[in-house]
C-alpha cells in the first residue's frame, strides 16, 4: 500500500458535524435548510391539505385562483417587506457568510435592470441580496425596488408560488418586467442573465459565463430606458461540488432536453447535509462578495433598437463586467483556477 493511500481512505471517511454547535450555527443552517427545502415543504403541504376530503373545496378554489385568476406574478408578485426583514435571512447571510460591495450611489428616481452574474446552482447570492434583506440592501440602496424575476413555471407549484412573491420575485417574462419598470420610481428587476445553460457551467475555481447570446435584457434596457447594472457574485459557484458532463454524453443531452422543454435543468451536484459535511443538498459554508457595480445609464429608443445599438450596450455591459473581476478577482477569487471566461 502507498504512503498515499491512508490520506485517500481518510477523505471517504463520512464528515459528521458535532453534536455541540453554537446555536447561532444552528440558526444559520435552518435558515439555509429552509429555503433549500420551500419547493418539497410547499408541495408536501399541498399534499397534505388533498388527503382531508372537507379541504377539496378550499384546495379547487385555491388552484383555480392561481391557474386562472391571478396576475400577481406578471405584476410585481405580493412583496412582504416585513418577512423579507425577518432576522432569518439574516443567519441566512451569515451562514456562508455573504457580502454586499457597492461600487457606486443609485438614483431612486431612476430604474434599474439588475444583471445578476453567475447562475451557480440556485443562485443562493441573488435570493439572499435582492430577495431578503439579510445584506440590508433597503438601506445600502435606498429608494431602489428590486423584483428577483424566475421562471414562471416556479409560479405553477402550489404554496410556493406565494412564499417566493412574499420575498418580491416575480415572473422573467417580457410582461412582467415592463410591468415593473414602468409601475413608477426606483422600481427595478433582478435577472439572473445566463440562465439554466449556465447552470451547467458551474465549477469551483471557474467563472465561465454565458453572455454573449443574451441580448433580451439589454434590448429591455433600451426599449424602457432603463440603466444596467453588473453584478457579479464572487463564490457563488464554490457553494457546490458539480460533476459535469460531457456534451457527447447522454446525461448532457438529457440535460439539454430538458432545458428546452420546462425552460430549467439540473446539473449533477454535491454539497453538504444538516448533520454531515460530505454530501447532501445544502450549499457549503464558503464566503460570497456580491459585488453591484456601477450603474451603465441608458438613453430610451423609440421603436425597436438596431443591431449597432444592441451590441454597443453589450459591449459597454461586458466590458463592466469585466471591470469588475480585474478589480477585486485578487481579493475574493484568490483559488481560482483560471480567469473570468464568456464562453457563449
Amino acid at each position: 500500500m502507498s504512503p498515499q493511500d491512508p490520506q485517500k481512505q481518510e477523505n471517504k471517511t463520512p464528515h459528521f458535524a458535532p453534536l455541540r454547535m453554537p446555536i447561532a450555527r444552528r440558526m444559520q443552517t435552518g435558515a439555509v435548510l429552509a429555503w433549500v427545502s420551500a419547493i418539497a415543504i410547499s408541495l408536501t403541504l399541498f399534499l397534505v391539505l388533498c388527503t382531508f376530503k372537507y379541504m377539496w373545496p378550499v384546495v379547487i378554489a385555491y388552484l383555480l385562483w392561481v391557474l386562472r385568476f391571478d396576475q400577481a406574478p406578471e405584476r410585481g408578485g405580493r412583496r412582504v417587506q416585513w418577512w423579507r426583514k425577518r432576522n432569518i435571512w439574516t443567519h441566512f447571510a451569515q451562514y456562508f457568510p455573504m457580502t454586499l460591495v457597492k461600487e457606486a450611489e443609485l438614483d431612486p428616481s431612476k430604474n434599474y435592470i439588475f444583471g445578476y452574474h453567475p447562475h451557480g446552482i440556485i443562485s443562493m447570492g441573488a435570493f439572499c441580496a435582492f430577495g431578503t434583506e439579510g445584506l440590508n440592501f433597503s438601506e445600502r440602496f435606498p429608494g431602489i425596488n428590486p423584483r428577483l424575476l424566475t421562471l414562471q413555471s416556479n409560479f405553477q407549484i402550489p404554496f410556493y408560488r406565494d412564499y417566493i412573491m412574499a420575498h418580491g420575485c416575480a415572473s422573467v417574462s417580457k410582461s412582467s418586467c415592463e410591468h415593473i419598470l414602468n409601475s413608477g420610481k426606483g422600481n427595478s428587476i433582478v435577472i439572473v442573465v445566463g440562465g439554466a445553460q449556465e447552470s451547467l457551467a458551474t465549477k469551483p475555481g471557474t467563472l465561465d459565463l454565458t453572455l454573449k447570446k443574451r441580448m433580451g435584457f439589454i434590448k429591455l434596457a433600451l426599449v424602457n430606458g432603463a440603466s444596467l447594472v453588473p453584478t457579479l457574485a464572487f463564490g457563488e459557484n464554490e457553494l457546490y461540488e458539480v460533476y459535469s458532463a460531457k456534451s457527447t454524453s447522454r446525461t448532457y443531452q438529457l440535460q439539454q432536453l430538458l432545458k428546452r422543454v420546462s425552460g430549467f435543468t439540473v446539473p449533477m451536484f454535491n454539497g453538504r447535509g444538516v448533520f454531515n459535511y460530505g454530501f447532501g443538498l445544502l450549499p457549503r459554508r464558503k464566503p460570497v462578495h456580491i459585488v453591484v457595480g456601477k450603474p451603465i445609464h441608458v438613453e430610451k429608443v423609440e421603436g425597436s433598437p438596431t443591431t449597432e445599438q444592441l451590441q454597443d450596450l453589450q459591449k459597454k455591459y461586458i466590458d463592466e463586467v469585466l471591470a469588475i473581476w480585474d478589480q477585486y478577482k485578487d481579493k475574493y477569487a484568490i483559488g481560482r483556477t483560471q480567469e473570468l471566461q464568456i464562453i457563449e
